[in-house]
């Protein structure tokens, strides 16, 4: 096998990817429309991330949690935290159409990035 290979297959062991997602826990989203949002979330995010990462990412088989905030402040706080990281990050605002208000911000969408950096950002939040 050639070295480049072996090297790449060991930097993918070491660096484990994923993406994270955090929906607004104060809206009381059905399960349907959370559905809605985070995938709004992932592709926002992922759009945003480095390419040679996704594409690790997507070798890795595109791990994804989602995880709750309690409030708006907590979304925006995150939200800073994986900007001052290098994390790429996206806000999902509804259109308003069906259970909630135009302009409401209902999920963050993190990454892909790695495992351990997405942790620091995340590690107090609570599984879905």
């Amino acid at each position: 096998m050639h070295p480049f290979y072996l090297m790449r297959d060991l930097t993918l062991a070491i660096m484990e990817f994923k993406q994270c997602i955090v929906i607004r826990e104060d809206l009381k989203l059905s399960s349907g429309k959370l559905a809605v949002q985070v995938a709004h979330a992932a592709i926002l995010a992922m759009e945003r991330a480095d390419k040679r990462v996704i594409r690790d990412w997507k070798e890795e088989g595109q791990r994804k949690i989602v995880l709750k905030a309690p409030t708006l402040q907590e979304i925006f706080r995150l939200r800073e935290e994986a900007e001052r990281s290098g994390v790429a990050s996206a806000i999902v605002i509804d259109a308003g159409l069906t259970e909630i208000p135009p302009g409401t911000v209902t999920a963050l969408g993190l990454g892909p990035a790695s495992a351990t950096m997405l942790d620091k950002i995340t590690g107090n939040l609570k599984l879905v």
